[in-house]
């Protein structure tokens, strides 16, 4: 039983994230956020292919009343078990407005 149990492996896909931070983020604050996410998919097992600052841009609408942002785009090869981890920290992180996680095709 054992040995089936530690047997399992869950499949490994490619995601992407990308997170919108608050603007007025301090840059010290931005890379910890950064070095967080990127721990957390090495510590699962999963590997980070790249981490694109996409820099500060304007909102198509207000969140949470800011009218810009700071976009990261993370390229990741992780378990779908992860996805659920991170959402769910950055759900409850103030600095983040909005984030969004897919399964890419590539």
């Amino acid at each position: 039983m054992v040995q089936l149990l530690r047997a399992r492996t869950e499949p490994v896909g490619s995601y992407e994230l990308v997170i919108i931070y608050r603007q007025e983020l301090a840059q010290e604050i931005l890379d910890a956020s950064i070095k967080h996410i990127t721990d957390m998919i090495t510590a699962s097992g999963g590997s980070v292919d790249t981490v694109d600052m996409w820099g500060r841009r304007k909102l198509a609408y207000p969140i949470k009343h800011q009218l810009e942002g700071v976009y990261v785009l993370f390229k990741f090869s992780a378990g779908a078990s992860l996805i659920k981890k991170i959402t769910d920290d950055l759900r409850i992180t103030e600095n983040v407005l909005r984030h969004m996680a897919i399964k890419s095709e590539a």
